[in-house]
């Protein structure tokens, strides 16, 4: 099946790993993608959405402080905040999702899930069409999630390719 807004022609199949209908953990391919959009920053800084970030994508507490101005943080620890985000976010996708997921299904809806937030995620039309078994039309509302404080941000235009990509196909491809 072709998907009318992003091109995509691979066939979308639910598909059941080890027995369970849902993958317990995000894969490396699926951190991959994660890491390529969100890059590595030792340095917290004031992200385009106004909040302090360190590391991966990490915001909210760091190391059990706040993260202010300034603050720096080793790989390792830009690491472990990756693992200990991960968690949250994979346990939010397991909980809303009520279909069968296949690893890269997964993996794009808990990169999408980290970006988005989980409340945004949970009331989303991209969640409703999922768990309705309309696995053909989530590729295009993740491409509709593509803006910052009302703007179209290229930066999000080529996160949501490449993870409708990524949930189409199972390949990871960063280059839209």
């Amino acid at each position: 099946m072709k998907c009318p807004k992003c091109g995509y022609t691979d066939e979308v199949k639910p598909a059941v790993s080890h027995g369970l209908q849902i993958p317990p953990h995000i894969s490396d391919v699926g951190l991959q993608l994660i890491k390529a959009f969100e890059g590595k920053h030792n340095k917290g800084y004031l992200c385009p959405a106004n909040v302090w970030t360190i590391g991966y994508g990490h915001t909210g507490p760091t190391l059990g402080k706040p993260t202010p101005q300034g603050m720096t943080i080793s790989d390792f620890d830009a690491e472990t905040l990756l693992k200990k985000d991960m968690a949250k976010f994979e346990d939010v996708v397991t909980k809303h999702v009520k279909v069968p997921l296949s690893q890269n299904q997964f993996d794009a809806l808990v990169s999408f899930t980290f970006n988005v937030g989980a409340g945004a995620f949970a009331s989303s039309t991209l969640l409703k069409l999922l768990n309705q078994g309309k696995y053909d039309e989530v590729p295009a509302q993740f491409l509709r999630w593509n803006k910052g404080g009302g703007k179209v941000l290229a930066g999000l235009v080529r996160r949501r390719k490449s993870e409708a990509h990524l949930f189409v196909t199972g390949e990871l491809k960063t280059n839209f």
